[in-house]
């Protein structure tokens, strides 16, 4: 059996009886260019909110909804305070404050210090949408050069929610991949393009 055979059985295992609400993305190194490969999988109509944060200088702007707004079939935006999360919108964390999800399935910015050197913080993002969504949540890492996102994965599965992380061997900067790897044992562990293949299935399930 070749390994996408492989992928394919361990897909549909892991979604066996899940009910997802929500889809919570972290990349840092290399993460536009995975997620440029990877977000045109949504397509038109996506049911899911898709949160995805990056590590980005603090003193810079961030223009990611601009540039992934011209690319995709869906609405996306940049995360603000207070927001209420709609379904079906990619929403982006700005630069220079930690985004968290509120219990009420609000956005909530802050200015609290860097985790790992960052802020936006992946593990913050990843911790509170585990809090408010639990095994409703899936959660997606992918390359990066720090160990920011490993325990926020962590808390997501330990609330019942789907892990996924890219292939370390697939990733522009393993290092971020291979610390979830090490930190706890993912529901999901693929190349960029089996998670492409995966995300238009989670609204299925």
């Amino acid at each position: 059996m070749n390994s996408s055979a492989l992928d394919a059985t361990d897909i549909q295992a892991a979604l066996a009886g899940r009910r997802v609400e929500a889809v919570v993305i972290g990349a840092s190194a290399g993460g536009v260019e995975a997620l440029g490969a990877l977000l045109p999988s949504l397509p038109a109509g996506y049911g899911l909110p898709v949160f995805c944060i990056l590590h980005l200088p603090g003193d810079r702007e961030s223009r990611l909804a601009e540039l992934f707004g011209e690319r995709l079939p869906l609405p996306v935006k940049e995360a603000e305070d207070k927001e209420a999360i709609t379904p079906g919108t990619v929403y982006f964390a700005g630069s220079g404050y930690h985004l968290s999800v509120e219990k009420d399935f609000t956005f909530s910015l802050s200015c609290e210090p860097p985790v790992h050197y960052a802020r936006p913080s992946i593990d913050l993002l990843m911790e509170s949408s585990a809090d408010a969504y639990g095994p409703g949540l899936v959660g997606i890492l992918l390359t990066g050069a720090n160990h920011d996102g490993a325990e926020g994965m962590a808390r997501i599965h330990a609330s019942g929610g789907l892990t996924v992380v890219q292939d370390p061997a697939d990733a522009q900067v393993a290092t971020m991949p291979k610390s979830a790897i090490d930190r706890f044992s993912p529901h999901l562990i693929l190349p960029l393009a089996r998670i492409g293949a995966l995300l238009p299935m989670l609204e299925t399930t």
